[in-house]
């Protein structure tokens, strides 16, 4: 089956059965994990005589779940990860495709700290996209793209985020959806500024309620950078975010 959408006079044309799916998996064990949060937990039920483990003599596998959306997995978050006010992601409509662009790009050394600066960003799309429109759906990875991010523990490792002035360019350039291979688009301990949070939902001068940030996915070395089509697919939880699973449905040759 084909897909086909139109950006800018552009046709993006892929095939549906070579899709890549950049989430990371919540597990109890080996994922990945931040901000300092515990693995994701799974119990099975016991009460009134009830068992929730067939492995242990139950009839049925009926078991609790605990887990942090923002530190154990790929998730999708909205405005309300910032605001005071209540914002659900589960109240967002996302387009089920959407062309997106896949840029790599080296983090910036800045003391201690590494930084995916504007000048990086514009140099990286200027090889693959003319920068002045940019697809609704932006997707960074950052090198170098070891395997070893799908299970790694990046708390207390501050690391890399992204320049305010980036996510202000973002927003200026239409990018609506953006999804990074990081724990964050902020730094690790920033004082609370969120300084790229703010820039990227324009909040709370100009709050953008329809924009998301995906944070913690996994983008594959097969992906070449460059125009793609983007199924981005979300749980049905009423909270600031969500558990997600983005799919990349890869443009054929033009």
């Amino acid at each position: 089956m084909l897909l086909s959408l139109s950006f800018q006079n552009q046709g993006f044309v892929a095939s549906g059965a070579s899709e890549v799916d950049l989430s990371i998996a919540y597990q109890e064990s080996g994922g990945a994990s931040a901000w300092y949060v515990s693995p994701m937990k799974v119990e099975p039920v016991r009460a009134n005589g009830f068992l929730g483990s067939v492995a242990e003599g139950g009839d049925v596998n009926f078991r609790d779940v605990q887990f942090n959306p923002h530190g154990n997995g790929t998730h999708t978050e909205c405005l309300g990860h910032i605001s005071p006010e209540a914002h659900s992601i589960n109240q967002q409509v996302i387009p089920a495709i959407l062309p997106c662009l896949i840029v790599s790009v080296v983090p910036e050394k800045r003391g201690e700290d590494q930084v995916v600066t504007l000048k990086g960003i514009q140099l990286a799309i200027s090889a693959v996209w003319s920068p002045e429109q940019l697809p609704p759906a932006f997707v960074l990875r950052t090198l170098p793209n070891g395997p070893e991010k799908r299970s790694r523990n990046w708390s207390s490792t501050n690391p890399p985020y992204l320049e305010a002035a980036l996510a202000q360019w973002l927003v200026r350039c239409g990018v609506d959806h953006l999804l990074l291979d990081l724990p964050s688009v902020d730094r690790e301990s920033d004082g609370g500024a969120l300084a790229a949070h703010h820039a990227f939902w324009q909040y709370p001068e100009n709050p953008r309620h329809h924009a998301t940030i995906t944070e913690f996915i996994f983008v594959p070395d097969q992906l070449e950078d460059g125009a793609h089509i983007l199924n981005l697919q979300t749980a049905a939880f009423e909270l600031d975010a969500t558990p997600s699973r983005p799919i990349i449905i890869p443009c054929l040759a033009r």
